[in-house]
């Protein structure tokens, strides 16, 4: 007995179309998917104490993977290259402060005196300028702030202590950070093989093929970071010559590094270059530096990152730019700075899982 054959959705007779067959398959894995999506997020947020340590571990193991192939090759063992990747690093960051310290105490007698001059001159200006407010006014607004800070001593002691506290969660993460970071110098590889034993052993090939192309993309994202971070400086510092600014090159190491700190490192370090200008030479000048500031930032945002990020990481420039604006949406400066990592990663590990489809030409250099 033959069995009769089932009855195809495009039939005539079928109530169902076929598009909206297609349409409801594609809507509930989309569901699944998003679902999914949605359970991690909740998981990171909930354990963000540690994600967001590991995660900044990861995009410093990528900064000093260069530096650790090379002490590799010199026949370094690896918790001693890791080791020292992790010194040079601090020693960086170390003088750099240091050279803006010994900046700052050089020249900080001429500025005070400059600044004391910036001041009298703005409270001139207040008085005989179109405002027209005159000392006693002033003095009244000095008098209603005094109020004000006495009336709110408990909130401010609040928001001190709220202000420890952030402290005190920043220094464990920083040491979190620090930490995995150097296991994942000294032996990320093994951490990784490990994990992947985790997937089933028929994926296991194409798994570690692309994560590795995943991890190469990552790599060239963070050099092209510090390419955007020194164009940056650069630029903040070829203001300050021509406006002749002190203290030009403690602008150029702050710039550079407040720049890996999206958003809010740009608006610090312009702050901090307007406010000399202000000071030492008028609000004419604070408002030239102001518009070179603003300059700055906007070919930050709309041409460095899309296009040198972007040919790092093999990614369009628009799609860089609306990851940027997409991160910092979600998650404010956190995801704008962890975003196009995580985008670059994984394009570049979704290509790699197909080895006829990926061309090698598309790998960053």
């Amino acid at each position: 007995m033959l069995t009769p054959r089932p009855r195809r959705t495009d039939d005539p007779g079928s109530r169902v179309p076929q598009g909206l067959v297609t349409a409801s398959e594609w809507a509930w894995r989309t569901l699944l998917v998003a679902a999914v999506v949605g359970l991690v997020w909740w998981l990171l947020q909930y354990f963000s104490a540690v994600a967001v340590p590991i995660a900044v571990a990861v995009l410093l193991t990528a900064l000093l993977t260069p530096l650790n192939r090379v002490l590799r090759r010199w026949n370094w063992p690896p918790a001693l290259a890791a080791a020292g990747c992790l010194l040079a690093m601090a020693l960086v960051v170390v003088g750099v402060f240091a050279t803006v310290g010994a900046q700052v105490a050089r020249e900080w007698p001429e500025l005070w005196v400059k600044a004391r001059e910036g001041v009298a001159a703005l409270l001139n200006w207040l008085a005989a300028g179109p405002l027209h407010i005159d000392q006693a006014q002033l003095n009244g607004y000095l008098d209603q702030l005094t109020t004000w800070v006495s009336n709110s001593a408990e909130a401010i002691a609040g928001a001190a202590a709220h202000a420890g506290i952030g402290i005190g969660h920043f220094l464990a993460g920083l040491a979190i950070a620090l930490i995995a970071a150097f296991f994942f110098l000294a032996s990320g590889r093994e951490i990784w093989a490990a994990t992947t034993r985790l997937v089933p052993r028929h994926y296991q090939a194409s798994t570690a093929r692309a994560s590795e192309r995943g991890w190469m993309s990552l790599v060239a994202y963070m050099r092209a970071q510090v390419l955007v971070a020194l164009v940056d400086a650069l630029g903040i510092l070829a203001g300050a010559l021509v406006l002749g600014l002190p203290m030009p090159l403690a602008l150029f190491a702050l710039t550079f590094v407040t720049a890996f700190v999206p958003v809010v490192g740009a608006v610090l370090a312009g702050t901090v270059a307007c406010a000399l200008a202000l000071v030492t030479h008028g609000p004419v000048t604070a408002l030239i530096m102001l518009g070179i500031t603003v300059l700055v930032m906007e070919a930050e945002g709309h041409f460095l990152q899309p296009i040198l990020l972007g040919r790092a990481v093999a990614l369009h420039p628009l799609v860089v730019l609306v990851g940027l604006v997409v991160g910092s949406t979600l998650a404010g400066i956190l995801g704008a700075l962890l975003a196009i990592p995580v985008l670059a990663f994984f394009v570049a590990f979704v290509r790699g899982l197909d080895p006829d489809r990926f061309e090698t030409a598309d790998l960053p250099k």
